[in-house]
């Protein structure tokens, strides 16, 4: 039966505001219609965004080390191709293609931050440590299908008993486009133009090397002389990927990412110099032999200043967790509430409220932690039993407790703090 098409009026007025006591939100799309959602043409669309937008954050993260989140580009380029191939009511097969196009960036991004750690052990430890394609492989599936499971408990307290009251400025963006792409699919042309114009600035620079896509004040003398003398050194990076990445992270988070930068570059840097320049600081690295005040500033960045800003990030994430923790316990809460509900109960859940079961979820993370155990004897720990024990009880913890501080993060940044 040929379906009609259906015409959207835009949100609803409280879409994006706390609702008030007794206040119902009534969905765009009607938890009591049926819309075409998960079909072929959806789900091959929504594969080939995964494939093509992780090769862009495996590039980018291993570029600059930040992935960029890809729902937004994504959600354009469905609207375009929807509306290229005059499909009507694609608001669900839009939704369902950028749902699955922008998980690429999440397992990409916690592979490519991680692995290569495992690399660079395997060089300096070729006899104790050896790292293959299907341990990569497995890890990355295995920790994915785990971070997937531990998710869903926080859905429904994000967006349904927390609605309105954190931004979701990505989603909320996504959303736009998403809504407004029913009238046309005239919002790809500058994606698409935007890439081509952006390709051809990369190819210019990496081919022809008509100007370095790095500038640093050291091109000139005094640049050079506050150097040496000052260890202050300015550096920007001018490739095309790098400004559309803050483009998409937005102004809030790419203000933070630059001040965390000039404050390494400009004050960790120099003050280090000013304080220790006639100390040799080398009780973690005995192969350091000059003082502090003899190193370059790229120097005393890649000896201590590094080490510094990972020391900051794993306290960021620290008191995230702690932040978060009443946000834990209100998820548990409902998900065991939910454990304990009848099938009857379930049956009656509105289309749009509709979750996995939690006793699925329960189930498949059981086994999820059980295949993770068997991978971490039998292939990486070598049989180790109590190695084993300690790596699966390090892993399912890490995994639950960032799992809720990148949700919270997402809910009020936009990015996943990976």
């Amino acid at each position: 039966m040929k379906q009609e098409e259906e015409k959207l009026t835009g949100l609803p007025e409280n879409a994006f505001r706390a609702l008030k006591p007794g206040e119902v939100y009534n969905p765009l799309m009607s938890p009591d219609k049926k819309y075409p959602e998960v079909n072929l043409w959806s789900v091959l669309w929504g594969i080939a965004m995964a494939i093509l937008f992780s090769a862009a954050a495996a590039y980018l993260g291993l570029k600059v080390g930040q992935v960029f989140e890809a729902a937004i580009p994504i959600a354009i380029i469905a609207v375009g191709v929807s509306g290229a191939a005059k499909r009507k009511n694609a608001l669900g097969e839009n939704v369902i293609i950028q749902s699955i196009g922008a998980s690429s960036g999440v397992i990409v991004a916690g592979a490519i931050f991680t692995l290569p750690a495992l690399y660079i052990l395997q060089e300096s430890y070729p006899e104790e440590i050896t790292v293959t394609f299907t341990q990569v492989f497995i890890s990355s599936l295995l920790g994915g299908v785990l971070g997937i499971l531990f998710l869903i408990p926080f859905r429904k307290y994000f967006v349904s008993d927390m609605h309105g009251q954190y931004p979701f400025p990505e989603a909320t963006a996504t959303t736009q486009v998403l809504v407004s792409g029913e009238k046309g699919g005239s919002q790809a042309k500058p994606l698409l133009l935007a890439g081509i114009i952006g390709g051809l600035y990369d190819f210019i620079v990496a081919t022809f090397g008509w100007w370095n896509e790095n500038f640093t004040t050291r091109v000139c003398g005094f640049g050079e002389m506050l150097a040496e003398k000052a260890k202050l050194v300015f550096k920007v990076n001018t490739g095309a990927a790098v400004l559309g990445l803050g483009y998409i992270v937005g102004l809030k988070y790419a203000s933070i990412i630059c001040a965390g930068s000039l404050a390494v570059w400009w004050i960790i840097i120099p003050g280090m110099s000013l304080i220790w320049g006639d100390s040799v600081l080398n009780q973690w690295n005995p192969e350091i032999t000059a003082t502090v005040g003899a190193m370059a500033p790229e120097e005393i960045f890649k000896y201590y200043a590094k080490s510094i800003g990972i020391g900051g990030i794993a306290m960021a994430g620290i008191i995230g967790i702690i932040k978060s923790w009443s946000i834990i316990k209100s998820a548990v809460g409902l998900a065991a509430k939910e454990m304990g509900g009848k099938a009857d109960a379930e049956a009656n859940v509105k289309r749009t409220q509709r979750d996995l079961s939690m006793k699925i979820i329960a189930i498949g993370s059981i086994i999820t932690l059980v295949l993770v155990t068997l991978f971490f004897y039998f292939d990486v720990m070598q049989g180790n039993l109590l190695h084993t024990l300690v790596a699966i009880l390090l892993v399912a913890g890490i995994s639950f407790l960032f799992t809720t501080v990148a949700a919270n993060a997402i809910a009020i940044v936009g990015t996943n703090p990976v």
